[in-house]
């Protein structure tokens, strides 16, 4: 079977460093981090005092205030990028067949904001302990990929991908499967999270993997630096609009990018520690490479067969 093509037809997010693409963008040109001392509660009883917060955050600029009170941060957050990429795709609501189009969003852990509320609530108050009915639909990682399919009507497949910091990837790459084997025609693929609370920060501080250096957060991720001591903690969502390329062409959408391949893997080695060997992260890029046609024979052949994939039958504007 001849497997279709995939492209990129919207984009949107939220995040420290933008509350829009554009934002992000340029705090990306201009060098701008987005770590700073934990405003979202009081963090000097842990050794982490700093996580990339999204600044001046208000959900009442993007929902109505019902819907605010039915979803966690994460899921608001979800919404707001989808609907960025939504727009930015140019697609009209009603012309496309929502049958084929579907939600896959990646949450590594999802409403842990309302888990912690509610717990913390619930024990504070012991003459008249009770949840809101919105606990449960609030908490769980698989709403906000719900929540957009709701949104918008789309009623193809509606997915959440759970597998912590691949997440996203994964949620990308299992979008553009189902539309190269025919499943859909379009999805709003990506992810979101927001697990900057006492619970997030403890949690993560009690297992040793963020980052401690205090004293200068702006500078504390440093994934591959010898002297890294851990991740920085952020929040926030990006989303794309993936779209099979003949369907795209038809409605005379503005292209943005192809996605020709995708790899995944497993280290197999440890729960936060990566194999010193790098078996995982090269054999994911080897899948990666192999599923987009580049053919991988060592470093040499690599590189020229990687520029020759990827200029290689390009879509176009």
């Amino acid at each position: 079977m001849e497997l279709k093509r995939v492209v990129v037809t919207g984009i949107g997010t939220i995040n420290p460093l933008g509350k829009n693409v554009e934002e992000f963008w340029e705090g990306l040109r201009n060098g701008v981090s987005g770590a700073g001392p934990i405003t979202r509660f009081d963090a000097s009883r842990f050794k982490t005092k700093f996580a990339c917060e999204i600044k001046n955050f208000d959900p009442n600029d993007y929902l109505d205030r019902k819907e605010v009170q039915k979803h966690d941060m994460y899921a608001q957050y979800a919404y707001i990028a989808a609907a960025q990429a939504i727009e930015n795709s140019g697609l009209d609501l009603s012309k496309i067949d929502k049958d084929e189009v579907g939600v896959i969003w990646g949450a590594g852990i999802g409403g842990l904001d309302t888990f912690y509320n509610s717990v913390t609530d619930f024990n504070s108050n012991p003459e008249n302990p009770r949840f809101s009915p919105f606990f449960i639909p609030k908490m769980i990682a698989n709403m906000a990929s719900g929540n957009i399919s709701m949104q918008y009507g789309f009623r193809g497949p509606t997915i959440t991908t759970v597998t912590a910091c691949a997440s996203s990837t994964h949620a990308m790459i299992d979008a553009a499967t189902y539309i190269r084997l025919g499943k859909a025609n379009i999805f709003v693929a990506g992810g979101s999270e927001a697990a900057i609370n006492q619970a997030g920060v403890g949690g993560f501080n009690a297992m040793r993997a963020l980052s401690t250096r205090n004293d200068d957060p702006k500078t504390a991720s440093r994934p591959f630096d010898k002297d890294r001591d851990g991740f920085v903690m952020g929040e926030g969502a990006g989303a794309l609009i993936l779209e099979e390329y003949e369907h795209a062409i038809a409605r005379g959408a503005t292209i943005l990018a192809e996605l020709v391949g995708g790899g995944m893997s497993s280290d197999a080695y440890h729960m936060t520690a990566p194999d010193p060997e790098c078996g995982g992260a090269s054999l994911v890029m080897k899948r990666a490479l192999i599923d987009a046609g580049c053919n991988y024979f060592g470093r040499t052949g690599w590189r020229w067969n990687v520029v020759r994939c990827l200029s290689h039958d390009s879509p176009g504007p």
